[in-house]
């Protein structure tokens, strides 16, 4: 008899009890981003290896499970490298998926497209507590919008789900690429180290002011421009998101266009005046987000209760351009879905309507009509909007009782000899 494996490395099984979570919490997103006007769509979970090394996925392009040339395309005695082995792999995120579906179905969508995906993603990462290499993502983005109504419209449908979902106390962390950009451009760094200063910078909350410091100095950069760069950030702390901004931007001078400044304020205001959702709206200049597609506004959700970010997203106007040579405004936003059910697995999180389960346990003995009875009793139960599990009763019924009830069942009508009666 052959041994059954576990699954591979990285890999999990999802039990009842959680599946049923993920479903419910599937119904809410899917609900409420398409009350915002946003339609789903589905890609492939493999895509050719030329669209996912297309220089647009990061680090995560270095974290591709490939697949092999089948049939004819593989030719094991002349093959000398990997491309003549591969063609293709799975998807590493949805954005590089989503990207290649809007430039090949263009002409058929509307405009501005306003798009939901949720599916599973495949990195070849190293596995750790709540880190999988296959897990679901959910984006939003729109495409065709080139004004801040994009970004204001991503962040109210985001925020407005964690609310539903029962997500308190939260924060909209939100900065600017062309922010970043100017104050390196002020404090005197070169722009070639653009990309080696905001590595730096994006570890400010785990080493903070003082280490981000060192870390500058060691890179041989200038302690004066340091000093001038971090000045930047200590200016702004203690204050709002607005007050903040204005201090940058004033402080930055005609190193920042007053437009970006103007667009980022209307979007914190517009957020702030029209949200639904308990949380807050933060401008924080040491946001980063890694992904070198993101050319305008970046956000980031932060759950400081729960020690972390569970999503972000931002403006990447240049992406569409890289597959059709025609750029198309395009913004985005990703809630962390596998962070977010391990949270309200590990708060208990009860799910709207567990109440209405019941269980029908009926002994060996009941047939024919009998049967008939019962299981036409069940079905009024759920027509009337009850959940109702209908099985023989066990041997052991005290253990059969156990299993149900942390499945969430509450009640058991017990059918013997003489059911319904």
């Amino acid at each position: 008899m052959a041994l059954i494996k576990k699954p591979v490395t990285g890999m999990k099984d999802i039990l009842p009890a959680e599946m049923q979570l993920r479903d419910y919490v599937i119904g809410v997103i899917k609900d409420t981003y398409g009350k915002f006007g946003f339609t789903s769509i589905e890609t492939p979970a493999v895509e050719s290896l030329a669209n996912l090394n297309s220089k647009q996925g990061g680090e995560n392009e270095k974290l591709i499970f490939k697949i092999m040339k089948r049939g004819e395309k593989l030719n094991l005695e002349t093959a000398k490298e990997e491309n003549d082995l591969t063609d293709s792999g799975l998807r590493y995120d949805l954005t590089v998926p989503l990207v290649r579906f809007y430039a090949n179905h263009q002409n058929e969508l509307p405009a501005p497209f306003k798009a939901l995906q949720m599916g599973y993603v495949w990195r070849a990462d190293r596995p750790q507590k709540g880190r999988y290499r296959q897990f679901m993502q959910c984006d939003i983005d729109i495409l065709g919008e080139p004004s801040n109504l994009a970004e204001i419209e991503l962040i109210l449908a985001t925020t407005t789900t964690l609310g539903k979902l029962g997500f308190k106390g939260f924060q909209i962390r939100i900065n600017e690429r062309r922010i970043l950009k100017a104050m390196a451009a002020y404090s005197g760094f070169p722009e070639e180290s653009y990309d080696s200063v905001f590595i730096t910078l994006d570890k400010m909350d785990k080493i903070g002011i003082d280490g981000v410091r060192e870390e500058l100095e060691k890179d041989g950069f200038d302690k004066a421009g340091i000093d001038k760069y971090l000045d930047l950030f200590k200016g702004v702390q203690d204050k709002g998101a607005v007050e903040g901004l204005k201090f940058i931007a004033e402080t930055l001078g005609e190193f920042l266009d007053e437009e970006v400044k103007n667009s980022l304020e209307e979007i914190i205001t517009s957020v702030d005046a029209t949200k639904s959702a308990d949380f807050e709206i933060v401008f924080d200049p040491t946001l980063v987000r890694g992904m070198s597609y993101y050319t305008g506004t970046i956000f980031e959700i932060a759950m400081p209760q729960y020690g972390g970010s569970c999503g972000g997203g931002g403006r990447y106007d240049k992406m569409v351009g890289k597959f059709t040579g025609q750029d198309t405004p395009a913004c985005g936003f990703s809630i962390g879905f596998e962070r977010i059910i391990m949270i309200m697995m590990d708060e208990g999180f009860k799910i709207p309507g567990e109440d209405n389960k019941v269980a029908y346990l009926i002994e060996k003995g009941v047939q024919g009509e009998k049967l008939s009875n019962i299981i036409a009793k069940a079905q009024e139960e759920r027509a009337a909007g009850k959940q109702v599990l209908v099985a023989r009763m066990n041997k052991n019924k005290k253990f059969q009782k156990e299993q149900l009830v942390a499945q969430g069942y509450k009640d058991f009508n017990e059918f013997y000899k003489n059911p319904l009666n």
